[in-house]
């Protein structure tokens, strides 16, 4: 799979293009557009729940004979950005993943969200093998790469990503204020290069709180 994408960094369209009879599974809801002769099967359950903002189903597109292409959009303005996936797995932000190449594996039971989550599903899904990801940002990208000893606090609703090799800890911003593990809410990570973090400069949570209340204040 190929990725070309257009329209950034406000209003991202991720083209994927696939080979002869080439899978991708995309986000429910994330599809635009795909060349003719393109199937598209949908599931509810299993492995590619996981993958969805709310659990509400994912998609897996494949090309026909002669190949072809799929659009992909967030529902939320703003960049793109595609992970090359080699060696390293990398943590995303569910709520972040648009598309996957077929050797890409999201593993929600994987060890390292023991320390973070416990026994509860959080907001993060762990992402390894091969191949690309895109991942939709809330407004713009910034790719922070730490040094060895370098730390970095980020609150949790505007991290996109981050390589599993960066050390982490997750803690309770502020004293007295309200916090969800499922969410994020209230919360913030600490980094500890060396490694990638990739910061969203919007939180989508604040966003969906502010068009709520604008239109509460309208009815």
């Amino acid at each position: 799979m190929q990725v070309r994408n257009r329209h950034t960094p406000s209003f991202g369209v991720a083209r994927l293009l696939l080979a002869s009879g080439e899978p991708v599974r995309i986000a429910a809801g994330s599809m635009l557009a795909t060349s003719y002769g393109v199937a598209v099967e949908t599931r509810a359950g299993g492995l590619l729940k996981s993958w969805t903002r709310g659990g509400s189903g994912a998609s897996t597109c494949t090309a026909g004979q002669q190949g072809g292409w799929v659009d992909v959009a967030s529902p939320l303005p703003g960049d793109l950005h595609v992970l090359e996936l080699d060696d390293q797995g990398w943590c995303v932000a569910s709520s972040a993943w648009l598309a996957s190449a077929s050797g890409v594996q999201a593993d929600e039971q994987w060890s390292g969200f023991r320390n973070l989550f416990g026994d509860k599903r959080g907001f993060l899904s762990h992402l390894s093998g091969q191949g690309p990801v895109v991942l939709a940002c809330c407004g713009a990208l910034d790719v922070m790469t730490l040094q060895p000893g370098e730390f970095l606090t980020v609150a949790t609703g505007h991290v996109l990503a981050y390589g599993e090799a960066v050390q982490t800890r997750l803690r309770q911003a502020e004293h007295g204020a309200d916090q969800s593990l499922q969410s994020g809410a209230g919360l913030v990570f600490d980094f500890a290069g060396p490694g990638q973090v990739l910061v969203q400069t919007r939180d989508p949570r604040s966003l969906a709180s502010w068009l709520h209340s604008r239109g509460a204040a309208r009815s």
